[in-house]
């Protein structure tokens, strides 16, 4: 069994550099890799395009690179509450490329399974399309999307083993299963890490193929978005 573990966080991200295009899975704040993305902060590095379903929120998460000035580009499908993030990109600073989530979704999947495109009929008519190439199936209209190409895809699991197989937790699963794969290089962080063969195979989301270096994460912070209680 190939052994992927990773002392660390940054030999996790050893090869990473200014310029680069970075996967990170989560949406909002759940499920985001807390560790790569404090490792990026402190590397400082430049001139990044980022695919995430959102930035995090001004303090927190991927609005820590945003406050620095880090990415070019943003690839999300919302700004969520991300004030920065709306800031940066009504003034022009920031590039901002806005996807349907499914799509985002899609994208993903497409590059994690070879595909270099697929046709979707999400953003048909709209300025989503603009420029692409549409196609009729069945009497429905579609857009032609290219898949996603990434440097590294950074994500963040529950239960991870040394040979790169992850369990994600509840609603933390969320965009990190599709990035697994979807770029050159994929870094898993896990909150638990375990010797092979301890993990039921039957409760495993995504295969160690998908994973190139895993290690176990420390200091999660866990924030909530948005927290919502019931009126006694």
């Amino acid at each position: 069994m190939i052994n992927k573990t990773v002392e660390n966080v940054s030999e996790a991200l050893k090869g990473v550099h200014d310029g680069m295009t970075f996967m990170l899975g989560g949406f909002g704040l759940s499920g985001i890799p807390e560790n790569a993305i404090s490792e990026l902060v402190r590397l400082n590095l430049k001139n990044l395009t980022c695919i995430s379903n959102n930035a995090g929120v001004d303090d927190f998460g991927l609005g820590l690179l945003l406050q620095k000035k880090q990415i070019d580009k943003m690839i999300s499908s919302y700004v969520g509450e991300n004030a920065e993030f709306e800031r940066q990109m009504l003034s022009g600073e920031l590039d901002v490329e806005l996807t349907p989530q499914g799509t985002l979704a899609a994208k993903c999947q497409a590059a994690q399974q070879g595909f270099p495109a697929i046709y979707t009929p999400a953003g048909y008519g709209t300025e989503i399309a603009e420029g692409k190439e549409t196609r009729e199936f069945n009497g429905k209209m579609y857009v032609l999307e290219e898949a996603y190409k990434a440097d590294f895809a950074f994500v963040k699991a529950w239960k991870g083993d040394k040979a790169g197989n992850l369990i994600f937790k509840g609603t933390a699963r969320n965009f990190n299963p599709v990035m697994c794969g979807a770029a050159t290089i994929t870094v898993a962080e896990v909150e638990e890490l375990v010797e092979p063969g301890e993990l039921d195979p039957n409760q495993i989301h995504i295969p160690g193929i998908f994973v190139q270096r895993i290690f176990r994460g420390k200091d999660y912070e866990k924030r909530i978005e948005q927290r919502t209680v019931r009126q006694k």
